[in-house]
């Protein structure tokens, strides 16, 4: 990879966010009119005691480069 394919990268991140915490915050961030990296793909989850260890795992399978889990 040369340098300006480096620093044209992103990582793809993909964060599973509870209903009730952290997707409101990113609810009300919307609202605001704050912005986030377009490389950062929400999942809203009823709880996030219910991402099973096989969704992150598929994520990477798939491509994510990381993944959080917000609550």
């Amino acid at each position: 990879m040369d340098i300006t394919n480096a620093e044209a990268w992103q990582p793809q991140i993909l964060a599973f966010c509870c209903r009730h915490c952290a997707y409101a915050a990113a609810d009300l961030a919307g609202g605001l009119r704050l912005t986030y990296p377009p490389a950062i793909k929400i999942i809203e989850v009823p709880c996030t005691g219910r991402v099973d260890m096989l969704h992150i795992l598929r994520s990477f399978e798939d491509g994510a480069d990381g993944v959080i889990v917000a609550g």
